[in-house]
């Protein structure tokens, strides 16, 4: 079975969680396609709740072995933990456990952690929450393109004297998708304002904010949870100038980058870039140290929380010799 290695076997065969649970206190459900949510079940988590925390757990699958696989890999996560910290179980934690899920069953994850999340919220409203997920759809494709009106209005502002054509891009691209996620423009680039202020005086001083902004989506809600290792580590590789001072952009940048390896899916999908190597590209002009570090090309999300796992004395890795691994294919490759 191609893909499976033996932590993604050994999960999938793990059947210690799965069935289902009699007097719930919370069911979430996630269909594969438009309207299937509730009658064409892909993955249900239903959990009892004692004292604010998860005591049981268990969930319900219809799909292929890897999303069986994340989900009793996210079981074993959410177990026993206050629901606050269930609710924040990212889709990338999911796939450490697993070791790395293929880059096109990346979804797997995803289902099931939004799956559980409706379970977390049904528990504290007590009706079941069904959602619907269409299964690897855009996946690989980009999030914007030239026409998006942020992006757009952003490039055709007069470029100011020294700001470099792909870097407006670079931030043309972060702040038009940040533009248009439930959290706010600040929260959504792991910014306060007066970082967005900055971004927006160095690229696009000509802009104006008030017609930019005028369909963003009104802020309501909070972003995933910025894992503070990765962000530790971006900002350890900006560079200085001669009076040891951080490169500005080069600071935004890392706060930027922690931001966005929180959300789901491909690092470079989740900053609005268009294309795989414009990640690679931006980190070795703003972080040259970091691009330096990762001499063997491992895809950027993966290196990053490899390095945060190694700073906490972990492992993801079950092989000393990456050459010689059978996940050789899931960690080097474009990101």
């Amino acid at each position: 079975m191609a893909g499976y290695t033996d932590i993604i076997r050994r999960y999938a065969t793990d059947d210690s969680r799965a069935g289902a649970l009699p007097d719930a206190h919370g069911t979430g459900e996630v269909g594969l396609e438009a309207g299937e949510a509730g009658t064409r079940l892909a993955v249900r988590f239903a959990i009892r709740v004692e004292g604010g925390a998860v005591v049981d757990i268990r969930f319900q699958v219809f799909g292929c072995g890897f999303t069986v696989a994340a989900c009793a890999a996210l079981a074993e996560l959410a177990e026993g933990h206050p629901l606050a910290e269930v609710d924040a179980i990212a889709p990338a934690w999911v796939d450490a456990v697993l070791g790395g899920l293929p880059e096109e069953r990346a979804y797997c994850a995803e289902l099931a952690a939004e799956a559980l999340r409706g379970a977390v919220k049904s528990a504290s409203g007590g009706d079941a929450v069904r959602s619907s997920v269409a299964a690897g759809a855009g996946d690989h494709a980009p999030r914007l393109s030239p026409s998006d009106p942020v992006y757009r209005q952003l490039m055709e502002s007069p470029a100011p004297v020294g700001a470099a054509g792909e870097d407006r891009h670079l931030f043309a691209c972060l702040i038009a998708v940040a533009a248009g996620e439930p959290s706010g423009l600040p929260a959504a680039l792991g910014l306060e304002q007066e970082g967005v202020t900055a971004v927006m005086e160095t690229y696009f001083p000509g802009a104006d904010p008030d017609a930019l902004f005028q369909h963003a989506t009104p802020a309501r809600g909070v972003p995933p949870e910025t894992n503070g290792d990765v962000l530790a580590i971006l900002l350890s590789h900006v560079p200085q100038d001669a009076q040891g001072r951080d490169l500005p952009a080069s600071a935004l940048l890392a706060r930027i980058l922690a931001a966005r390896a929180a959300h789901p899916g491909h690092l470079w999908r989740a900053m609005g870039l268009f294309e795989r190597p414009e990640l690679s590209a931006a980190i070795a002009r703003h972080l040259p140290t970091l691009a330096e570090a990762n001499d063997r090309g491992m895809r950027w999300k993966r290196f990053l929380f490899k390095e945060a796992c190694d700073l906490g004395g972990g492992t993801m890795c079950k092989s000393p010799d990456c050459g010689a691994c059978s996940d050789y294919a899931l960690c080097f490759a474009p990101d």
